[in-house]
């Protein structure tokens, strides 16, 4: 009989025999010391045989001593950079990001090029989304660039930019925009810690510099 039961029994069989297959390293250590007190006295284990089973259980045992020890490496990072996170409370960094703070005062518009530019546009949005300025510039260099915005006629607030360009032949030139402000906060995430800038969580790993330093 064929039907939704038999598929299932089938996975289930599936599933079965592979776990069935998978052994560890205890398990592998007692096969072979099974196999030794076993063996026949007068046909005993080649010994070529028994030095490739030797190495098969020691390179068994190096993988789970390095997965142990990614694993002890991943979690020490992962408290490295939390602490270093928490110090940066109230420090002035730059990091990929999107948004603005407006106080009234000219502000500077920060984004990295892949390439040389012969034309960059960079659109502003109020916090609803609303486009609020265009800027057009042309040939601009590769790497880190920075444009000011006078902030002419809109209230203050944080607003964010979207930057596009495109090279001599008219291709897009990838960007990476920046946002620069003060750490409020840090919170954590799945072992991973955000700081708190212009109101925008940014990934610890995403900040560039602190205080003119590069990251």
């Amino acid at each position: 009989m064929t039907g939704i039961g038999a598929v299932a029994d089938s996975n289930n069989n599936s599933q079965n025999v592979i776990q069935e297959n998978t052994i560890g390293k205890d398990d592998f250590f007692k096969m072979l010391l099974a196999q030794i007190q076993n063996q026949n006295p007068l046909n005993p284990i080649d010994g070529a045989d028994f030095a490739a089973q030797l190495a098969q259980f020691s390179s068994l045992e190096r993988l789970g001593n390095i997965n142990d020890q990614l694993e002890t490496m991943n979690l020490y990072q992962a408290s490295v950079n939390n602490a270093q996170s928490l110090n940066l409370i109230g420090r002035e960094v730059t990091a990929k990001g999107d948004v603005l703070k407006v106080e009234g005062e000219p502000v500077d518009l920060t984004y990295n090029l892949s390439g040389y530019a012969k034309k960059v546009s960079i659109k502003i949005y109020d916090e609803e989304g609303s486009l609020v300025d265009t800027l057009e510039f042309g040939n601009q260099k590769e790497g880190r660039n920075s444009v000011v915005w006078d902030c002419n006629n809109v209230s203050k607030g944080n607003y964010t930019f979207d930057v596009s360009a495109i090279d001599d032949n008219g291709n897009n030139v990838d960007v990476d925009t920046m946002t620069t402000g003060v750490v409020t906060g840090v919170t954590f995430k799945n072992g991973s810690s955000y700081l708190s800038i212009n109101g925008q969580d940014i990934a610890f790993g995403d900040v560039i510099s602190v205080n003119g330093l590069e990251g």
